[in-house]
């Protein structure tokens, strides 16, 4: 190897190994459960060929995040994932919801942001499943 090229490594190597300590050094409050509770919901579209009626569905379901208890929300589509048996992919749109207790779930269920959702985009949906979850 000649001196540039072990340089290269030496610079290279020593600025893996920095970034590993860093990482490693970094608090784990990405990685903890800030919000208890989650809400999972899955919707097939009526017509799932249909990429107005989805988009249509994706911005109804953002309205939600401005309900004051929901702390996060995340709005999904199916990935191009490998097929598996376990795998579903038969779903449209999926809303991933975090709340900080139960109350703010409740809160979120009979408020008129998510009332409004329902009235305005059920009409696009045929299916819906949800799962409710709380940390273990």
């Amino acid at each position: 190897m000649n001196t540039s090229n072990r340089r290269k490594f030496i610079a290279t190597t020593a600025s893996l190994a920095v970034g590993t300590i860093a990482a490693s050094a970094m608090p784990l409050n990405n990685i903890e459960n800030k919000y208890p509770v989650v809400h999972h919901v899955f919707f097939w579209l009526k017509n799932p060929a249909s990429k107005e009626d989805r988009a249509q569905l994706i911005a109804g379901v953002k309205t939600l995040s401005k309900i004051e208890t929901v702390r996060e929300l995340r709005v999904g589509v199916v990935a191009n994932t490998e097929k598996r048996d376990v795998v579903d992919n038969s779903w449209a749109v999926s809303e991933l919801m975090f709340f900080s207790d139960l109350a703010g779930q409740a809160t979120y269920q009979n408020h008129p942001i998510h009332l409004e959702f329902i009235k305005y985009c059920s009409h696009l949906w045929e299916k819906v499943i949800v799962y409710d979850a709380v940390d273990a």
